[in-house]
């Protein structure tokens, strides 16, 4: 593992967001605490080891397990380099069978680089397969899919227009932006609202 990395200043403050309206998700500050002290007492690492491997102060990681700090994408991404996991696994909070994040919400981490924001809607289970599409529909009638093999998960993110999508008994409205995630081994349906309906969905079989 590759433990020259620039230093990052003990003083790193860039902001980690807010989620509004979900408050049983969990604040990111408190989902990368625990995700950060989980991982790093998982392969036995001190705050001094993980934070020469990864450059980071010692400090800031103290910081960050306390919930207190404010890491940067980059932060973040050396931490688990360090740690040699998915960045996802340390900012994923836990999540409902039935899932929406609406435009502008979810754990979402700043870069100290560039105006740049990062939002994770959905962290991939291990040995999952993941196919993604492209979905264009038109107002006038719904789409509704029969249940796909046990274990299947649909994530869809709403690119323009409007749109009902989920479970078929209790679908949601959904806004350029917003995202959902929903078991696709139940009847679930696609519902255009708006002309020029566009979703990237991705199917997930485990």
């Amino acid at each position: 593992m590759n433990t020259h990395r620039s230093f990052v200043k003990e003083n790193d403050r860039t902001d980690v967001s807010n989620e509004v309206g979900m408050p049983d998700r969990g604040a990111p500050r408190e989902i990368i605490a625990r995700s950060l002290r989980r991982e790093r007492e998982r392969v036995g690492l001190s705050l001094s080891e993980l934070g020469k491997r990864a450059g980071v102060a010692k400090s800031t990681l103290s910081q960050l397990e306390s919930g207190a700090g404010n890491p940067s994408i980059e932060t973040l991404w050396a931490l688990s380099l360090a740690l040699d996991i998915p960045f996802s696994r340390l900012v994923d909070p836990p999540c409902t069978p039935v899932q929406v994040i609406r435009r502008g919400e979810g754990p979402a981490v700043r870069s100290e680089q560039a105006e740049y924001r990062t939002a994770l809607l959905s962290a991939s289970p291990p040995h999952a397969r993941r196919d993604i599409y492209l979905v264009s529909s038109e107002p006038g009638s719904r789409r509704v899919s029969d249940p796909h093999a046990p274990g299947v998960v649909e994530h869809v993110v709403l690119c323009t227009g409007r749109a009902l999508v989920g479970p078929a008994e209790a679908p949601v409205e959904l806004l350029p932006g917003d995202f959902m995630s929903y078991p696709g081994d139940l009847p679930h349906v696609f519902e255009a609202l708006e002309t020029g309906t566009t979703a990237s969905l991705v199917s997930e079989h485990n």
